[in-house]
């Protein structure tokens, strides 16, 4: 009796065993170029094939590529990590007099955007949870958002359509706790920030965002550079020259000036620029706006309700804590604060950075 029970459990373990092998195995054989795009979307991201190995430790399979913008968008806190797969033999290219706009990708083309939280912000390499996954995906000249929301046990994420509230904590660099109930939005909510002139595209992957030093397995590179070199992108470097990189917020040797608009132009400038979702409020924050007019500058919104709080001006010059647009930056009311989603936060560092800029205006 004793003999079969142990039988039968070496027999389980083994089983157990191959099939975890087997889900590894082809984890790391699958690839973006094996896949059926009329059978998207897949109903679990690990068979994309984006990654090889464990899928918690998102390394890149072969001619997926990873990038990251130089000048993020906040959302509460999480740590995100980009990657980008285009199909053999195919370039993004752009338009040079268009520096506000994403770059134009060929058919087929995945963006891929992880959000995390390190449990320990000062050390960001280290144990981690993943939340969500959203997939850009190109196909028949449209783009299409597939979300995926992340398992607790972090084996493998589901596609879910419907959006969620999940209680997130974390330790930041100092030291001090935070917990926040971190909302991933459903499907149709993506459509408000990712339109431009009505049609859903992209908003990160621009010349401005990418022109800047990323380290990769192999060395720290320009990521343009290596765009180029791997064939995703095909660009005259006069006319990237041309273009005024983007900086970060936190770039001690660049301007507040450069720093400040940089950081309007990637959380606001996706809605508030001529051809966005905002363009009737005449508030413009992209990088390339020069009449300061239009950034907000003594400029009365043209129907803010609420959100205008006592304040008169979107900018009030030498004012940055009576300005309308850092009220809305430092509120979390659904009918004050800006952005209107993908925050349940305010960002202080960035409220207090757009604050002193105005300060000095």
């Amino acid at each position: 009796m004793f003999k079969s029970k142990l039988l039968w459990a070496s027999l389980v373990t083994m089983t157990v065993g191959w099939l975890y092998s087997c889900r590894v195995q082809n984890q790391a054989t699958a690839h973006p170029s094996q896949l059926n795009f009329s059978e998207f979307p897949l109903k679990k991201l690990s068979d994309y094939g984006f990654y090889k190995g464990e899928l918690r430790q998102l390394t890149p399979n072969d001619k997926v590529l990873e990038y990251e913008p130089v000048a993020t968008l906040f959302t509460d806190y999480a740590f995100k990590k980009r990657f980008v797969w285009m199909p053999e033999g195919t370039s993004a290219t752009f338009d040079v007099s268009q520096p506000n706009e994403p770059l134009d990708f060929p058919d087929k083309t995945i963006l891929v955007k992880n959000f995390y939280y390190p449990h320990d912000f000062s050390k960001p390499t280290g144990e981690r949870r993943i939340l969500e996954t959203r997939l850009l995906v190109k196909d028949k000249g449209t783009w299409k958002a597939y979300p995926y929301r992340w398992k607790d046990d972090q084996t493998e994420a589901d596609y879910k359509i419907t959006g969620e509230t999940i209680p997130v904590s974390w330790k930041d660099e100092a030291g001090q706790a935070h917990q926040i109930n971190y909302a991933i939005p459903n499907k149709n909510q993506c459509k408000s920030c990712h339109n431009r002139k009505d049609v859903f595209m992209p908003i990160g992957p621009k010349i401005k965002q990418l022109n800047h030093e990323l380290a990769y397995q192999d060395g720290k590179e320009n990521q343009l550079t290596r765009w180029q070199k791997v064939g995703y992108l095909k660009a005259k470097a006069e006319d990237i020259a041309k273009v005024v990189p983007l900086v970060s917020m936190n770039d001690a040797k660049a301007s507040l000036n450069d720093r400040a608009r940089s950081y309007l132009d990637v959380n606001c400038g996706h809605c508030h620029h001529a051809n966005g979702p905002a363009s009737t409020s005449g508030l413009y924050l992209n990088v390339e706006e020069k009449d300061p007019f239009h950034w907000g500058v003594m400029k009365s919104p043209v129907a803010a309700g609420m959100g205008a709080g006592p304040y008169r001006f979107d900018i009030n010059p030498g004012k940055g804590k009576e300005s309308i647009l850092t009220y809305r930056m430092n509120s979390v009311h659904p009918g004050v604060m800006m952005p209107e989603i993908g925050r349940v936060s305010i960002h202080k560092e960035g409220v207090a950075l757009i604050t002193q800029w105005i300060d000095g205006l």
